[in-house]
């Protein structure tokens, strides 16, 4: 993605609905080059486009959530990226960050990855990798899979890393998730004993949610941005975790 689409969407983003002719004068490119833009930024569900416009999706989706600080995510998703090592099998399991990991994978053929998300199998349908999805129930709100059969199924397979998004931390609660079948699925892949890895913005910091995450399997790592306040990082530092800590491009 180029930095003029990432500008489309935060245009997008803040406006509501943009039309075709305004984003070409604004862009400096023409308005044929801009319908092609906004062809690919619809396909991969940053924006909807109607008539002559571009205009935000209208319910809070995950696309809607990967166009709140965009580019802090998406340099979050670069990194874990970086950290995908050739050959391995690699679990992404759900959330705006998530999926942008998904996007820079997207084009690796010497992976496997595995998601529970079909949003995010959505994102990899014309990746050169393998990819595995998981059964269970639908799950509409999330767009992903979860109970027994989900459970049954993550404990018949093997991964090398899990990426998983997270709701909330706090020094008293740990890492916090709001929807509980969602949780009980990342409890099954914390229960696989490999390397986790937290992948969130610095905004999830110190909110509360009921359902705690894997207390009895805490993450090997996280991967946040420069806001994340220097108590939380205390902590977290002092639990044992590996703490990546990415500031702006």
């Amino acid at each position: 993605m180029n930095v003029r689409h990432q500008n489309i969407i935060q245009l997008v983003s803040e406006r509501g609905s943009v039309s075709v002719s305004e984003l070409s004068q604004i862009t400096g490119v023409s308005e044929v080059t801009v319908r092609q833009d906004l062809n690919v930024l619809e396909k991969g569900g940053f924006l909807r486009r109607v008539h002559g416009s571009a205009v935000a999706p209208e319910s809070d989706d995950v696309g809607a959530r990967m166009r709140t600080r965009y580019a802090v995510k998406k340099r979050l998703a670069e990194h874990a990226a970086s950290l995908v090592n050739a050959g391995e099998a690699v679990f992404i399991e759900g959330g705006s960050t998530n999926a942008l990991l998904a996007r820079e994978l997207s084009e690796r053929r010497d992976i496997t990855i595995i998601t529970v998300s079909h949003y995010i199998a959505g994102l990899l349908r014309e990746t050169g990798g393998e990819v595995i999805i998981l059964g269970g129930l639908y799950q509409k709100s999330s767009e992903s899979v979860v109970g027994p059969l989900t459970r049954l199924c993550i404990q018949h397979l093997n991964f090398h890393k899990v990426f998983i998004g997270i709701d909330g931390w706090d020094a008293l609660t740990g890492f916090t998730g709001r929807n509980m079948l969602r949780c009980d699925v990342v409890n099954a892949l914390m229960a696989k004993n490999t390397h986790t890895i937290a992948l969130t913005d610095s905004s999830k910091f110190g909110q509360i949610h009921p359902y705690p995450l894997a207390p009895e399997h805490p993450f090997s790592h996280v991967i946040t941005d420069t806001d994340l306040p220097d108590t939380c990082k205390e902590i977290l530092q002092a639990q044992g975790l590996r703490l990546d800590i990415l500031g702006p491009v």
